[in-house]
């Protein structure tokens, strides 16, 4: 009689996606404290390969092996920075998945797949606008400690929840920034003037202007750079299942032809390629 065949077991990696790794969580921290209707935000480290590479601007898709079969997809979360072994995320609890992830332990193995998607551009000597609502710091993070140049950035945080809420700490000690919280509709009014003021400032020069933050935060932001024809990019932030492009659950307007994947020609668009 033959020998049986034996199969080996698939690991939970292979099964998500063929690229797919396994680390482990070093920490998970909450930062700052909130008293109101508003979720907490986390910072969460992970073990990550020396071998990986990473640009500012790209995520990852992550899945705790804890988890099973709920949730069921990955989440994606932006790379906030990447150094000395360690990838660092910094998130909102906002729904099941994040909430699940909140949950997570020190050594616990999460699957990762990733870096992906593209990156923001650099240019080393032009002064470059960079635009965060909220949650959206996170990829200026690790922007801002690998640019060359850092005295041609200049940072504008519009938040809601009270500052100590966010990882300013991270952030270079000479970056140029203004933290500006919006607690009202006057104060959110007066945000928004301030920022078609320096918006127009930077279109007088030749600039850059980088943005990330919720969509509302984006589409204020896209209709000003359009308005006073300044280079921009912005990174999208919408719902993704695959992470690479399979789903088609992540599409954006184009300006012209089909729609585009964010996951898989994103996150990070030039504000004249897309609509909104």
């Amino acid at each position: 009689m033959p020998e049986p065949i034996l199969f080996e077991k698939p690991t939970l990696k292979a099964l998500l996606h063929p690229a797919c790794i396994e680390t482990t969580v070093v920490s998970l921290t909450r930062v700052g404290s909130i008293s109101g209707p508003d979720k907490p935000l986390w910072l969460l480290d992970l073990a990550m390969p020396n071998r990986s590479r990473w640009r500012p601007g790209q995520f990852v898709m992550l899945r705790p092996a804890s988890w099973g079969f709920e949730p069921l997809w990955a989440r994606p979360f932006s790379i906030c920075m990447a150094e000395g072994g360690v990838l660092r995320v910094f998130f909102q609890e906002v729904g099941r998945g994040t909430a699940a992830l909140t949950k997570i332990r020190s050594g616990e193995t999460v699957v990762m797949w990733g870096p992906l998607g593209n990156g923001f551009a650099v240019k080393p000597h032009t002064p470059t606008l960079l635009l965060a609502g909220g949650i959206g710091l996170a990829p200026f993070i690790g922007y801002a400690r690998a640019h060359p140049t850092l005295e041609s950035l200049h940072l504008i945080l519009g938040h809601r929840q009270d500052k100590s809420c966010y990882p300013l700490n991270l952030l270079p000690a000479g970056l140029s920034r203004e933290v500006l919280r919006q607690e009202t509709e006057a104060d959110l009014q007066s945000f928004v003037r301030h920022l078609e003021e320096i918006i127009q400032a930077y279109s007088a020069r030749d600039s850059l202007v980088l943005v990330c933050g919720p969509h509302p935060f984006l589409r204020v932001v896209h209709g000003l750079v359009l308005k006073h024809g300044v280079m921009t990019q912005l990174s999208l932030e919408n719902r993704m299942a695959c992470g690479v492009g399979a789903c088609l659950g992540c599409v954006v307007e184009a300006v012209q032809g089909p729609p585009l994947r964010v996951c898989a020609q994103g996150p990070v668009f030039w504000a004249t390629d897309v609509k909104f």
